[in-house]
């Protein structure tokens, strides 16, 4: 059921803003909800949105039902969490302590959290703030050790004590750029030893307060009744739904409860520099620059990069049924917000969606798919494709022929010279002799592949890695037996995953890359896991 726009018009004069100021762009209210159209019902949870110009918001609506049990209808003040999307107030708090001058966004955190492992090297809070400190990701690792989110109440001293369980980093501080919970989970605890106040707190004081962001606060307890909160759902299959509630405490990776006004109250602080002056709005801003000089997209919870063309500032995020999508087109004048409490409610393609309906022209369309600028006999296709191990992450890639060049996971590859080849999304693949090639992202980050061969151990060679292995540093035991013929990894609850041949002494399963560690008898000691935000967990053999 859509809200209407008189209630949202009557909120937006109750907080002194004005929705009647005439857009140049004149986008009907009706052209928005048909993009929520799905949405749009009592018997669904679902969406809300808000869209400000220059600063004034100009549109809020609201689609669906904020709580089924109770036949509450989604509202623009329904309070929802927008997962990482709080990542960027949570690197306010940790910036306006810099500007103060209680911090330095250069110290070494272990100057605020001896806990800590020394690795060896110097892991800043501004590596915290960008992503790029090495750190694992604390509630993958929780995964692995048999208690994912949702399982278990987590807390920060729990995170905390995995963090500091680990005795290696993914990779050195400022060699790459990984997406890691750890980090703001760490900044939010920094922020409460820095200021001698709860983060909750402090982010009132001097974020929410400041900005009339009056519906908003941090979920630093999941048992607290919080008044106009809309509940997060998931598709049960059969055309209903259940209940998917965060039931943790953790916070400053997400755990805002906000409204999508609230969001875009931010949004403009980003902008106008109400909240830090200019300096605030600098710091905010300033991109990541690894140590090979690269700058990431990635600026203290903000992507900075374009959207068709458009240059965009936002973020999206999810946190069990909560969807949410916030983001500026700063030379536009614009920004959107949106937020679903369905797990299955896309907030950035809405979001978007939205854009396209107030920058139209401006837009750019999406590039055409590169054309060959060369041709490659066949025989010489076929010589370059095969079997490819990813040297950071040990996954595997296909490269086949196709009548034009090559097709890999990424998309269809045209050749442009004997060794480079272009393909979607700005990517290209450069080999280097016929055994290896480098993929080159668009962002400027490059992965290196090797030929490997295919691999169809034998039964001996399974046997041989049936065991027990144990990681402290996940506070895990696995077992790896043979069934039927096929090697399972199992946990200590049971939970098995089957092992499936990648090349020599890798195997895929469902939480990771495994490979095994032989010593120099070739009997296999270790096992090593891998996956997008756990490199090289190792598992020792206790058997």
């Amino acid at each position: 059921m859509r809200t209407s726009f008189t209630l949202a018009t009557l909120t937006l004069l109750l907080a002194g803003l004005s929705p009647d100021s005439t857009s140049a762009r004149q986008v009907d209210p009706a052209a928005v909800d048909a993009l929520f159209s799905q949405w749009d019902s009592t018997t669904s949870p679902g969406c809300t949105v808000a869209v400000s110009e220059d600063h004034e918001v100009t549109l809020a609506r609201a689609y669906g039902m904020a709580d089924l049990e109770h036949d509450v209808v989604n509202t623009p003040q329904t309070i929802l969490e927008p997962g990482s999307v709080s990542k960027q107030f949570t690197a306010a708090a940790a910036i306006l302590l810099a500007l103060d001058g209680e911090l330095a966004l250069d110290d070494d955190i272990r100057s605020y959290f001896p806990e800590l492992p020394d690795y060896g090297e110097v892991i800043t809070v501004r590596d915290l703030l960008n992503h790029t400190s090495g750190l694992r990701d604390w509630g993958s690792v929780a995964a692995i050790e048999g208690w994912p989110r949702t399982t278990r109440v987590h807390t920060h001293t729990q995170a905390l004590d995995i963090a500091a369980r680990q005795e290696s980093l993914n990779y050195g501080p400022g060699e790459h750029y990984s997406y890691t919970n750890t980090g703001y989970n760490l900044l939010a605890m920094l922020v409460e030893r820095v200021s001698g106040t709860s983060f909750a707190d402090f982010s009132r004081d001097r974020i929410f307060e400041p900005l009339g962001m009056t519906r908003t606060s941090w979920r630093d307890d999941y048992t607290r009744v919080v008044k106009g909160r809309g509940i997060a759902y998931r598709p049960d299959g059969t055309g209903g739904y259940r209940m998917n509630m965060p039931f943790e405490n953790v916070h400053g990776n997400g755990g805002l409860l906000t409204t999508v006004e609230d969001l875009l109250r931010f949004s403009h602080a980003l902008e106008t520099g109400s909240l830090g002056g200019q300096a605030f709005i600098d710091e905010m801003h300033r991109q990541g620059v690894l140590n090979n000089g690269r700058v990431i997209a990635y600026a203290s919870g903000l992507f900075v990069d374009e959207y068709r063309g458009v240059r965009q500032v936002g973020h999206s995020g999810a946190t069990a049924g909560y969807r949410g999508y916030s983001a500026r087109y700063p030379d536009h004048g614009l920004a959107v917000a949106v937020m679903c409490n369905v797990a299955s409610g896309n907030a950035g393609r809405l979001a978007h969606q939205v854009v396209d309906l107030y920058l139209g022209s401006a837009l750019s369309d999406p590039p055409e798919a590169p054309t060959a600028s060369v041709r490659i006999p066949r025989d010489r296709l076929v010589l370059m494709s095969g079997r490819f191990r990813n040297l950071r992450n040990h996954s595997l890639a296909v490269l086949d022929p196709t009548s034009e060049g090559l097709r890999g996971p990424w998309g269809r590859f045209v050749p442009q010279s004997g060794t480079r080849f272009d393909g979607p999304g700005g990517r290209a693949v450069e080999f280097s002799g016929d055994d290896a090639f480098t993929l080159l992202e668009a962002n400027g980050d490059s992965l290196a592949f090797e030929r490997v061969s295919a691999w169809e151990p034998e039964q001996e060679e399974l046997e041989s890695l049936t065991g027990t292995y144990h990681s402290p540093e996940a506070e895990a035991t696995y077992t790896l037996d043979l069934r039927a013929d096929r090697l399972m990894i199992q946990d200590r609850y049971g939970d098995a995953l089957v092992m499936s041949p990648l090349y020599r002494d890798a195997f895929r399963t469902g939480m990771g890359i495994v490979r095994v560690e032989r010593d120099d008898r070739d009997r296999p000691v270790a096992l090593v896991l891998t996956q997008s935000r756990v490199w090289g967990l190792r598992f020792d053999r206790v058997d």
